[in-house]
């Protein structure tokens, strides 16, 4: 059963749903090559942090996406559904990468989650929370095997 989301037309949050549908067809087509993209969906002074760097502004977040996908060989992300209240939403996901430096260019996942909040039909906040060791740390040569077993022994 597929459930659809309500539009009340002239509310202030109808944009979300749209919004959060162009943001997710973003991160499924966003590479080094098409960062143009980007105004689609963010506004001009978006505010960014993931758990490895904090960007303020549009030119700032380009910047920032272009050195992130700038040895990324392939990345997609499974959506699951967003919890919406008003106009700010949290969006579970798995991202699937490949990326030049970390395994050789072998695909890893990290699970996490985006909280965004929408005005005016854009993203105008969006933090990511994600678990760098997945990311980074774990695939390392050596400080892998160390993370991985630490992460193994604490748990």
């Amino acid at each position: 059963m597929t459930v659809v989301p309500t539009i009340e037309v002239g509310h202030s949050h109808c944009a979300v749903p749209g919004t959060l549908e162009r943001f997710r067809c973003l991160f499924n087509e966003l590479d080094k090559g098409n960062l143009n993209k980007l105004p689609d969906v963010y506004s001009e002074d978006i505010q960014f942090q993931d758990p490895l760097g904090t960007v303020k502004g549009l030119d700032a977040l380009t910047r920032y996406f272009a050195g992130a996908y700038a040895n990324v060989l392939a990345c997609h992300f499974d959506f699951e559904d967003a919890v919406v209240q008003n106009s700010s939403a949290a969006i579970p996901w798995v991202m699937h990468l490949r990326h030049q430096r970390i395994r050789g260019g072998r695909e890893i996942h990290v699970e996490g989650i985006s909280h965004v909040v929408v005005k005016d039909g854009k993203i105008c906040y969006h933090r990511d929370y994600f678990d760098a060791g997945q990311l980074l740390y774990e695939n390392l040569p050596v400080l892998g095997g160390i993370v991985r077993w630490v992460k193994g022994y604490a748990g």
